[in-house]
């Protein structure tokens, strides 16, 4: 029977490509994953992973053995979700995925509750704007904004995700608020990302408009403080800008013009016929935060 912990130590490193990257996250030394993968190795009789002085890449037969690997450890995985589901204590690790801002915002303030809450568990917070692979990169759940497409995730509705368009009082002050969807055709406009539509619903239904700006960003935070500066008009979720638009240094503009209303805040995870323990208690505590109020629309909805 093979070593388990070299059957994860060598699916770990297949996620991530890197020897390295798998023993932090495993708490393992260099060392002791090299000779882990070498141990499998010699057990097998055959090489997994092809290594260069840049990067490792599964071999084709490594590949093989990690696509069939995989659903035996969710399946071990699965097994101590059942006896944790039972006990009064869960431990481990809980590895996120969560966007930049939404994280740093409103699960990083929090996050000191649920651990007091459970002290057997670790958490592992990985904040990136990336669309990450929850399953080959080794996440337990990502956290998700936006409207859900289809999946072989499972994913659980956490609260409503609402856009305003929205600009500084100083901009109003200057150049006037927009009082149509086409005049914002003589607006400066400020798009998250290069070439992106603003999809709305308002009075006539359903509508898209392309907005033109200066500023060309891949970083939704200098959008937020472009906004801020009195750049121009945005779109931004009420997470992201709710106390500034209580306390009127935003001002929303167009208010007839909303986000459709699939757009929300997601928690997905892999499929499994049993959800972990520690990540239905993550959700669980994510979901009472938020809900379909969430504190952070209370103030200016």
């Amino acid at each position: 029977m093979k070593n388990l912990q070299d059957l994860e130590v060598f699916a770990e490193v297949a996620a991530t490509g890197s020897m390295s990257d798998a023993g932090r996250t495993l708490r393992l030394s260099p060392a002791v994953v090299s000779k882990s993968i070498r141990r499998l190795e010699e057990q097998l009789g055959v090489r997994l992973l092809q290594r260069t002085t840049r990067m490792i890449t599964l071999t084709e037969t490594g590949r093989g053995f990690y696509e069939r690997l995989l659903p035996v450890l969710a399946g071990i995985e699965e097994a101590e979700a059942f006896v944790e589901g039972h006990a009064s204590t869960v431990r481990g690790r809980l590895r996120i995925s969560a966007p930049t801002s939404f994280g740093r915002m409103h699960i990083a303030p929090h996050l000191a509750a649920f651990m007091n809450a459970h002290e057997g568990l670790e958490i592992e917070l990985i904040l990136s704007d990336a669309f990450v692979d929850i399953v080959a990169d080794g996440f337990d759940l990502a956290v998700r904004i936006g409207e859900l497409s289809d999946s072989t995730l499972v994913a659980r509705k956490l609260a409503p995700v609402r856009r305003v368009l929205c600009a500084s009082r100083q901009y109003v002050e200057r150049f006037g608020a927009p009082q149509s969807l086409e005049a914002l055709e003589d607006h400066v406009c400020l798009p998250a990302h290069n070439g992106e539509y603003w999809r709305l619903e308002g009075p006539e239904g359903p509508v898209s408009f392309r907005p033109v700006g200066r500023l060309v960003t891949n970083s939704s935070e200098v959008i937020r403080e472009a906004v801020l500066a009195g750049m121009g008009i945005a779109l931004r979720s009420t997470w992201d800008i709710g106390p500034e638009l209580a306390a009127g240094e935003l001002v929303h503009v167009l208010p007839e013009y909303k986000s459709p209303d699939n757009v929300g805040l997601f928690a997905v995870y892999a499929s499994r016929n049993f959800l972990p323990a520690k990540v239905r208690l993550f959700i669980d505590f994510m979901a009472g935060l938020y809900g379909p109020s969430p504190y952070w629309d209370k103030a200016v909805l």
